[in-house]
């Protein structure tokens, strides 16, 4: 396993532990568990396995920092130029990030640095600006019940949830935390983060750069640990909030868990995104956009464009174009520029791929290229793309995660309407086509939290990002996410 940045190599040698109260500590279990590199399966790390009773001193040390005062009560521009801090140490360690974050999670190099790395500092850098802007109103209120010559000044405040636990997931694990951490500590809350089992490393050196950057001890603590872990924290009566990415399924846990206190929940879950093609569309563009679309992460992107309709007039064109394209695309390790298809992230996610593969071969879906395996050590899959399919096989209504995409044809404007709206789900969504009015027209028809018009997977970190119907509850980036993580006060006084 060959690793070029020394800080990676002094990292992973010094057994990471996990941060609570500002120190490095092991599980009081003792326990550890090994996170893989997904491109040989060899071990990277162990790093501490946490229980219910390192979630107990990790949110008591968040429930402290939050009531002594200390970060909420920071002058807004002092708080400011910390979360500033942070984006630049990003900026500064982004090779190291980025190639750690390409070992623990199977990614490529590039993607980890630029699409993660260096977002996540811009996510840091976008919130930095929030905590001198976060104001109240004032009101003029009528009192009915009040004597008519009594005066009232009324206002209302915007003031931090508390103790926020986040859970992140293993496809982005630093951008995901970098997207719940900077709300939070803009608005002065505290965290307890716990990150994907199979990709701990990332959110760890975070921590280091949190530290580095003058975030008080307690303000965020990172306990790693399985499922059982992420249960006892979002489950626990101390947390004011918990905020999720991943499955819609753990997602309907994560609700089940927040009811005991009634705590405030997020969730940025699942998707099976339509991407449509109009007969108009630039048809080069669609092609390297809807590849795009469907293979970044190598498919491991819940906003994933994986439903592919094109119109009859150009299906075949489109399709034969398309597959002549993912046919070229090179599968290898992250660590190579030239793989455009890099491992899945672990075993379990490889098989539930590849019986995608077979499901949908099973169920008489015809594949136009890929299809298959790649080798027999690393978790590598091709690059596929099914044609011949109808609505309702498993390939077509659930999300695979991985790279695998179905085209379809369709004829008119609102039959794509009605067949891209026919999901459980509602992430996102692609249009290309030339006609200004059909893209807005459809735009607005999409039962999507974010529609891209002749693009795709592009983001902002001003831009609010989540889903209808089972992608989930509330917005994360942007303004929006402000929403999440402050609540309203309003106070009346009789003058």
């Amino acid at each position: 396993m060959s690793i070029a940045s020394a800080k990676v190599k002094e990292f992973l040698n010094s057994s990471p532990r996990m941060l609570i109260d500002g120190e490095w500590v092991s599980a009081k279990s003792g326990q550890t568990f090994d996170t893989h590199n997904p491109a040989t399966g060899e071990v990277l790390a162990s790093v501490p396995l946490g229980a219910s009773e390192d979630v107990d001193l990790a949110v008591a040390a968040a429930r402290r920092a939050f009531d002594a005062g200390g970060w909420v009560a920071m002058r807004p521009n002092t708080r400011e130029k910390i979360i500033w801090r942070i984006a630049e140490l990003m900026d500064e360690y982004a090779a190291d990030l980025g190639e750690l974050e390409s070992l623990d999670n199977g990614k490529s190099v590039g993607i980890a640095t630029v699409a993660d790395v260096r977002f996540a500092a811009e996510c840091f850098r976008y919130y930095a600006g929030w905590p001198t802007k976060l104001t109240g109103t004032t009101n003029n209120p009528s009192m009915l019940l009040a004597d008519p010559s009594q005066e009232f000044h009324a206002y209302t405040r915007r003031e931090p949830v508390g103790v926020c636990a986040q859970i992140v997931p293993w496809n982005f694990p630093l951008l995901m935390a970098a997207w719940k951490i900077a709300p939070a500590l803009a608005t002065g809350n505290t965290v307890v983060l716990k990150p994907a089992e199979q990709t701990p490393l990332s959110a760890l050196m975070l921590g280091e750069i949190l530290l580095e950057a003058g975030v008080p001890a307690g303000v965020v603590n990172i306990v790693t640990g399985e499922g059982e872990t992420g249960a006892a924290l979002s489950s626990h009566d101390d947390v004011d909030k918990v905020a999720f990415t991943g499955s819609t399924e753990v997602g309907k846990l994560i609700v089940e868990a927040a009811r005991g206190n009634l705590k405030k929940v997020s969730l940025e879950l699942g998707g099976k995104s339509p991407n449509i093609v109009f007969a108009d569309a630039d048809i080069a563009a669609a092609v390297a956009g809807t590849i795009m679309g469907f293979t970044f992460n190598s498919g491991q992107a819940c906003e994933s464009g994986t439903r592919v309709y094109v119109h009859a007039d150009i299906y075949d064109e489109f399709t034969s174009a398309l597959a002549a394209a993912v046919g070229t695309l090179k599968v290898g390790p992250g660590n190579d520029p030239e793989s455009a298809i890099t491992p899945l992230v672990s075993q379990e996610q490889l098989d539930r791929v590849t019986g995608y593969l077979e499901a949908g071969k099973a169920d008489g879906a015809r594949v136009l290229v890929g299809g298959e395996r790649v080798g027999d050590s690393g978790y590598y899959v091709q690059a596929t793309v099914f044609v011949d399919a109808t609505p309702d096989m498993s390939i077509v209504r659930e999300e695979i995660f991985g790279p695998v995409a179905v085209a379809m044809k369709f004829t008119d404007e609102d039959e794509v309407i009605a067949s891209a709206n026919d999901s459980d789900y509602g992430l996102a969504a692609g249009i290309w086509t030339t006609n200004l009015s059909r893209a807005h027209r459809v735009a607005a028809r999409l039962k999507a939290g974010q529609v891209w018009v002749n693009t795709f997977h592009a983001f902002d970190a001003g831009l609010p990002f989540g889903g209808y119907r089972q992608s989930g509850w509330g917005r994360e980036l942007g303004a929006e996410s402000i929403e999440l993580y402050t609540q309203i006060k309003a106070v009346n006084i009789a003058l």
